[in-house]
């Protein structure tokens, strides 16, 4: 597959802030990529670039080809954007704003009725055609939103934080929809904090923290980096998350919620003798116990020193529940 989008150097300060540093990458055509990070990494500020929203200090990007510095009428005939808070009309209903889109976009008229219509289709919109998209829910609105963005049938469709703020049902319908875009050789290029939704969707991560790229790859080939580790996962009959673990962390992290305990071990043989000891000491009953495979989480822990529960801080105040 060939490079959609290659950027060397790209950079942006506001003032002193340095919000994207240097950063250095390439997309393929038809790949879903992912950026991965906490709030503030640099996320929306590099797609904001890359689509000529802003303007770089330092560096160079194309998209298509196209430079994004001196084309940039060509790079946004060419991308569909859809931000985290929607930039559609809300006194307007479903189809004024697609057919307003349309007109935007220079579709040629004779082509607009069919496309609103198919896209109203895909996105399970066409009873909501007449209504006004002020009073849709958020799944609604990310649906239209992302219709919008593809009206005019862009090569590479940028999302930002794309289930940020979906109910469950809703979140899960946009990422298989997502990945047919992917299959159809759409690029979709997304940002995101919420890893497992990374894991689930992208052909390959960035990584990135405080404006830098530290590792870019495939989900698995991101695990490998703490394959050296596993995972124990052990249930027991009643609850341990309030007991002194302190003799089982000599084994590794030790992790505990409710009935239920995770250890990070190096050595998988030894560590479960010294489980069943500790159950057999406490009186525990042992009901489960379960290998499990290294996640993506962990690898992003160890490459990024950023705690999961910190993004999972910033899903729940982004009223996150995907």
């Amino acid at each position: 597959m060939n490079d959609i989008i290659t950027t060397q150097s790209l950079t942006k300060y506001y003032d002193s802030l340095l919000a994207v540093d240097h950063i250095s990458m390439q997309v393929k055509e038809g790949e879903i990529f992912g950026f991965l990070g906490p709030n503030g990494a640099g996320k929306t500020t590099t797609i904001r670039m890359l689509v000529g929203l802003t303007t770089p200090n330092e560096g160079s990007a194309t998209i298509k080809g196209y430079d994004i510095r001196k084309e940039t009428v060509n790079v946004k005939r060419c991308v569909g954007v859809v931000p985290e808070t929607s930039n559609l009309y809300n006194e307007l209903t479903v189809y004024e704003n697609l057919h307003f889109i349309a007109g935007m976009y220079h579709v040629p008229k004779k082509e607009r009725a069919h496309r609103i219509s198919s896209l109203l289709k895909t996105f399970s919109l066409t009873e909501r055609r007449g209504a006004k998209f002020g009073g849709l829910s958020k799944g609604l609105k990310r649906r239209a939103t992302i219709a919008a963005a593809l009206i005019h049938r862009p090569d590479i469709l940028f999302l930002d934080e794309p289930t940020s703020g979906l109910d469950v049902m809703s979140a899960r319908s946009l990422r298989q929809f997502l990945k047919n875009l992917g299959e159809m050789g759409v690029t979709v290029f997304l940002t995101t904090h919420y890893i497992e939704e990374a894991d689930q969707l992208c052909d390959r991560i960035a990584i990135i923290v405080k404006g830098r790229i530290i590792a870019v790859d495939t989900p698995e080939n991101l695990k490998t980096i703490v394959q050296s580790t596993s995972v124990i996962e052990t249930t027991f009959a009643s609850p341990v998350a309030t007991m002194n673990l302190e003799e089982l962390e000599a084994y590794g992290r030790v992790e505990a919620k409710d009935n239920t305990l995770w250890i990070h071990v190096t050595n998988v043989s030894r560590s479960l003798r010294m489980i069943t000891s500790f159950a057999d000491d406490h009186g525990l009953e042992i009901v489960y116990m379960n290998t499990v495979k290294p996640s993506l989480e962990e690898a992003f822990v160890k490459l990024t020193g950023v705690e999961s529960e910190v993004m999972l801080m910033e899903k729940e105040r982004r009223g996150g529940r995907a």
